[in-house]
């Protein structure tokens, strides 16, 4: 289901139709996901998250620099769901860093740069990012009680490992994408929506 066939291909939306910064405009193909369309599956997933995690205190693990924009709309959405809705849970924040891209390609060494994860002991953890992998297993050494996967984009790809996000907003064909927080070589974080890229 998740394999790529040879057309498969999503043009998505002409980018003059959007409001793109005009020193980024030669660089973008076309806009995948609207800004509107990404808050909408971001609120949903602040429902869906709500209603799985019962009463349990939350952590919420932001991984960065990619999925800072992400994790601020998605917390936002929770709060408010805090605030309105029939229960509410504690909720505390924390931040990693994962490097393992350079110049667009993987590389072989991944490093994790946080604060002391012994503090998520026998806490429940809403994780959002890309690279799971290598956390997931440094996050498992500090036996937190559970672990959720958030994240906004699945590539189908056959080079992906067989894990999946308990969470996804959106499964994209294996194209480079750009903006709502993701980087090429630090650029583009600042586009609210995403992006292919022409590389």
């Amino acid at each position: 289901k998740n394999s790529p066939s040879p057309k498969d291909e999503e043009s998505g939306y002409n980018k003059n139709l959007f409001c793109i910064p005009k020193h980024y405009e030669e660089d973008l193909e076309t806009v995948f996901i609207p800004h509107g369309l990404i808050l909408d599956r971001t609120e949903r997933l602040a429902r869906d998250i709500m209603q799985d995690m019962g009463s349990h205190h939350i952590v919420a693990l932001c991984v960065l620099k990619g999925g800072y924009k992400f994790f601020a709309d998605l917390l936002d959405h929770i709060k408010a769901l805090n605030r309105n809705g029939d229960k509410s849970v504690p909720i505390t924040v924390d931040f990693v860093i994962i490097k393992s891209y350079c110049n667009g390609s993987p590389t072989e060494k991944i490093s994790i740069v946080g604060e002391e994860l012994s503090t998520l002991n026998g806490k429940d953890i809403i994780e959002t990012g890309r690279t799971m992998k290598a956390l997931l297993s440094k996050l498992k050494d500090n036996e937190p009680k559970m672990v959720k996967v958030v994240s906004l984009l699945v590539k189908r790809t056959h080079r992906s490992p067989s894990y999946r996000p308990d969470y996804t907003g959106f499964e994209i064909p294996d194209k480079f994408v750009v903006g709502y927080a993701l980087d090429y070589n630090e650029y583009f974080r600042d586009l609210n929506v995403s992006t292919y890229m022409s590389i």
